[in-house]
């Protein structure tokens, strides 16, 4: 690997690590402002801000198992975190699609784990809802996963139709 590759991949983790700590910064604030039930409407009906704690995965999912699941859930992320920087380093330097979809789920990986092992539950604050549909409360990290993992699909499609649609190249000769 050359190190201009090198130092581009460097460039993503820094992302990754400003992701991170924007993730971590806006938690803290949620738990020192939302915390106590202070909500906050910034677009009233649809974008609120109020404090959860998810000790599960999304959407609140495999809840109910205590010391073992947060454990067993931060376990999996861990693993999750280190397939994802392995990815993220075979990947070639001209790729910069997944490598920026890379770099967001390791900043989201990282983000929920911290709050997994540091606090035993996951800080959530951003609560969206339009009429009677509400969506559950989310975090920074959530949306990086989301956010990256859908770029990661969107690479998956164009490169499958670039495979399948080769160049053609003008067959007239001269």
């Amino acid at each position: 690997m050359k190190k201009n590759d090198i130092l581009w991949k460097l460039a993503y983790l820094v992302i990754t690590g400003g992701v991170f700590l924007v993730d971590q910064t806006t938690k803290a604030w949620a738990v020192s402002r939302l915390r106590f039930g202070d909500d906050i409407s910034v677009i009233p009906g649809f974008l609120n801000f109020a404090y959860a704690q998810n000790t599960g995965v999304a959407f609140s999912m495999l809840d109910d198992y205590g010391d073992p699941g947060r454990w067993g859930l931060s376990a999996v992320a861990i693993v999750a975190g280190i397939l994802v920087l392995f990815y993220f380093w075979r990947t070639p330097r001209s790729d910069d699609r997944v490598l920026g979809a890379l770099a967001l789920l390791l900043a989201g990986i990282i983000g929920n784990v911290t709050d997994r092992v540091r606090l035993g539950f996951v800080v959530d604050f951003i609560d969206v809802q339009f009429g009677s549909w509400h969506y559950p409360t989310f975090n920074v990290a959530d949306m990086a996963i989301v956010i990256g993992a859908g770029l990661l699909i969107l690479d998956m499609v164009w490169s499958k139709k670039e495979k399948a649609d080769p160049p053609t190249e003008n067959a007239t000769a001269q």
